[in-house]
């Protein structure tokens, strides 16, 4: 199907001859990646320290209010950001912040010029009424290292992917699909969700890289249909362990984005973490498959460093020319 019927591959995983049902699909790891780009980032951010000195990337992250998941979230892009040599910080305002006080603060991080990325954590946790697309539109377009404005959603899906911010999720999606060694040109690909942060631009990035891209959500009819049709399937949809195994098309690459938890007493806390993609069932039919955890989330922070740093070099070739 791939050109890849005869190989045998391992990529952090277990290997799969196609053809052969009896093995397993490989996995493609998403930590061993995202570690890969973090080393990549930390040697570019030691370069350029040393053309400039006392220079640093500057990241931002603001939330407001004080969610527990949030928080989690926010711990990673922290770690991942010291590890690599970004300078970032954490503003939290209060959740009895008013929607003033909150864009008077993404417009002046806007004007600060150690800061080359600033991202609005979601979803808001405020104890007032907020306009999210609002809040997240005052991020300078320069600045939005999530992707998530208007303006560069507007180019991504005018196939403008230079001149852009690329979201983090979708943009790591990308990255995964290449470490299968699979081109997506010319491909049959599937995206299940159409939200803003993920299906959306998903199928904007694959359309642009050349494949043929058929958008599923939740009022698509015919879906087991749709989905053993794809040869690249990535699924967003937040329902647990939704697609099944007898759906996929055999040797597919499958990119599970779902991070859901579900009951199991055998789990502390009694819950544990499954992806929108019924992983056992799958990796009998697909030849390439992302693991939950471990897959698609390390992915998104470290695409999140990679923008951080792209809008840093940008402010200094800007600094350079004037």
């Amino acid at each position: 199907m791939f050109g890849l019927s005869r190989l045998s591959l391992r990529l952090g995983g277990v290997s799969r001859r196609h053809g052969d049902r009896r093995l397993i699909a490989t996995v493609v790891s998403g930590n061993k990646t995202a570690r890969q780009v973090k080393q990549r980032l930390q040697v570019q951010v030691e370069q350029i320290q040393s053309r400039f000195s006392g220079f640093r990337p500057g990241l931002v992250v603001l939330q407001v209010g004080d969610r527990d998941d949030s928080n989690l979230y926010i711990s990673s892009k922290l770690k991942a950001a010291a590890e690599i040599g970004i300078n970032a910080k954490h503003i939290r305002l209060p959740s009895s912040s008013s929607q003033d006080e909150v864009l008077r603060t993404v417009l002046g991080l806007n004007e600060d010029p150690e800061v080359h990325g600033l991202i609005v954590q979601l979803p808001l946790d405020s104890d007032r009424l907020m306009d999210q697309d609002l809040i997240t539109n005052a991020v300078s377009p320069l600045k939005d290292v999530d992707g998530l404005s208007c303006v560069n959603a507007g180019r991504l899906s005018r196939g403008e992917l230079r001149d852009c911010f690329l979201p983090c999720t979708p943009q790591g999606c990308m990255e995964l699909i290449a470490q299968t060694g699979v081109s997506v040109a010319g491909k049959q690909a599937v995206v299940i969700g159409r939200s803003k942060i993920v299906g959306a631009p998903m199928h904007d990035l694959l359309l642009w890289n050349h494949a043929t891209v058929t958008v599923c959500h939740s009022r698509t009819r015919d879906l087991p249909d749709q989905v053993g049709r794809a040869e690249v399937l990535v699924v967003g949809m937040g329902r647990a362990e939704m697609v099944r195994g007898e759906w996929i098309r055999e040797g597919a690459v499958v990119i599970d984005c779902g991070i859901n938890h579900v009951p199991d007493d055998s789990r502390p806390g009694g819950k544990r973490v499954v992806g929108d993609v019924h992983y056992a069932s799958a990796s009998q039919r697909a030849g390439f498959l992302t693991p939950v955890p471990g897959g698609v989330g390390p992915m998104t922070v470290a695409m999140l460093m990679q923008n951080t740093v792209i809008s840093a070099q940008r402010f200094l070739q800007s600094q350079t020319r004037t």
